[in-house]
């Protein structure tokens, strides 16, 4: 085996787990692989044979061409790439990039498109794959105490900063999935079992619309159930609700007012401009 054979061999060992990290970075599974891709190039150009820890390497080296990714779009004010769903000959599985952001969590990348490219970087790194800040610390060009900051500011815009107990969160969790299954099912009964006789549904638009009771807006749900397998629950602006973000990309959410076992009132986002402002956290 010669010394490229060796050297692919060796990578092969990290892809997934590169993979994984970035496409927690950039939220697209094209340009994930992309950034895997330009680490193999560099990986393959240096010399490693005194690194120690391979895989810190390799990260550390993801990390920063993601981090350039990142810095690059937030100048642009671009979109991660992949709004619409790739074909084959594209060499990404449209399939793929919806399970795995079905794996993370949609609502997750939701969020982390609205943090700064240190503070995604930093809350990534940290929280979900477990690095020391020491080690995060020179890929942000920061000290580690910095880093750390950097994280914990992340870590409140995913819990949304909420004060609710996790009692009343739980609760009002399983209102927001039995709506969110019986939408999917097109459920009518199951449906306006959920929601409050005198429920009042507000969407957004041109064409401001206003539903009041529980059969309406059951019979306008049940037109959902499509959009549904898209739909994840969140929490919008601190409330208890409804996201629909096909492969992560925001397209309208649904707050809800929740009075015990039973949902009052909704409200529905489509707008860019007011989606833009709301405030998503996981839920």
């Amino acid at each position: 085996m010669d010394e490229r054979d060796l050297a692919a061999q060796q990578f092969e060992t990290h892809r997934a787990h590169l993979r994984a990290v970035a496409y927690r970075m950039l939220g697209s599974l094209a340009e994930a692989d992309d950034a895997v891709q330009e680490a193999w190039l560099r990986f393959s150009r240096a010399g490693t044979e005194d690194v120690g820890n391979l895989g810190g390497w390799l990260t550390t080296v993801v990390s920063r061409v993601c981090l350039d990714v990142l810095r690059s779009r937030a100048s642009r004010r671009e979109e991660p790439a992949g709004d619409e769903l790739p074909d084959q000959a594209g060499g990404t599985d449209p399939g793929d990039e919806a399970v795995l952001a079905d794996s993370v969590g949609l609502a997750l990348l939701v969020v982390l498109d609205t943090l700064s490219p240190a503070e995604r970087l930093a809350f990534v790194l940290h929280d979900i794959f477990a690095l020391p800040f020491e080690e995060i610390a020179p890929i942000v060009d920061r000290a580690p105490a910095a880093a750390r900051q950097l994280a914990s500011r992340a870590r409140r815009r995913v819990r949304g900063g909420t004060t609710a107990s996790e009692a009343g969160l739980a609760r009002r969790r399983r209102v927001v999935d039995a709506f969110l299954a019986a939408a999917r099912e097109g459920d009518f009964t199951a449906l306006v079992a959920v929601l409050d006789p005198d429920v009042v549904l507000r969407v957004d638009g041109d064409d401001a619309t206003v539903v009041r009771g529980a059969e309406q807006v059951a019979n306008g749900a049940r037109r959902f159930s499509e959009r549904a397998r898209f739909a994840r629950p969140a929490l919008v602006d601190g409330k208890p609700g409804i996201i629909v973000a096909p492969l992560g990309r925001l397209t309208s959410t649904m707050a809800f007012t929740v009075d015990g076992d039973r949902i009052t009132g909704i409200e529905i986002v489509t707008e860019p401009e007011r989606l833009a402002g709301l405030e998503v956290a996981v839920f």
